[in-house]
């Protein structure tokens, strides 16, 4: 996914469309109407209520310009994946690709193909996903800190002026945002503004 593409759907719940939605058409059709018929969409309704666009703008897309965190080594090494959503005014904030690298940095397509070294969390590519080393107690501060962006309940980013709302697998989070912990394969959400129905979970790469 790229920066100025629609917010992808993760496959958490899908589902087939029905075989008689395409019969309803045809039926109509042949009833003497004269409006044209759109087909059924083939995303489910409450798929579509958790999709966002992406924000124009620098803010919706802020850069990575924190410290990297943890000693930074040549090698990306073994990681676990966490992945990241945020919501900001009714759009999707991108989590860039950088994060937690020191340049110079190869890419690819937008990907992070080489850095000079990596700290303990990295993106390298603005999808959400976060590659943690596998230890105890990372929480989603550290990847805020790294970034250069503030985290707070009241602040996200460069978005300010509500309460931040946090998700973890689909479920309320109710303690601070920056104590959300970085828990293998979970799907974190945060919110700032309208309510988005958050997603309960993503569909990573294979391989991954």
């Amino acid at each position: 996914m790229t920066p100025t593409s629609l917010i992808s759907i993760p496959c958490s719940r899908p589902r087939r469309a029905s075989p008689l939605a395409g019969v309803a058409v045809a039926l109509l059709a042949g009833c003497g109407s004269t409006a044209p018929q759109r087909p059924p969409s083939p995303i489910p309704r409450e798929l579509l209520a958790e999709a966002r666009p992406i924000g124009a703008g620098p803010r919706f897309q802020p850069p990575s310009t924190g410290p990297v965190i943890g000693p930074c080594r040549a090698r990306l090494g073994r990681r676990t994946e966490v992945h990241v959503e945020l919501f900001a005014a009714n759009r999707v904030v991108i989590v860039p690709a950088g994060i937690g690298t020191r340049p110079p940095r190869a890419l690819a397509d937008g990907r992070i193909t080489a850095a000079r070294c990596y700290g303990e969390l990295v993106t390298i590519d603005p999808t959400g996903i976060v590659l943690v080393r596998p230890r105890p107690g990372v929480r989603l501060g550290s990847l805020f800190r790294s970034w250069g962006q503030p985290l707070s309940d009241r602040q996200l980013a460069s978005f300010g002026g509500g309460r931040v709302v946090a998700f973890v697998n689909g479920r309320r989070w109710h303690g601070p945002p920056t104590n959300v912990p970085l828990t293998p394969r979970s799907e974190i959400v945060l919110e700032i503004g309208p309510h988005v129905p958050p997603h309960t979970s993503f569909t990573f790469p294979p391989g991954n």
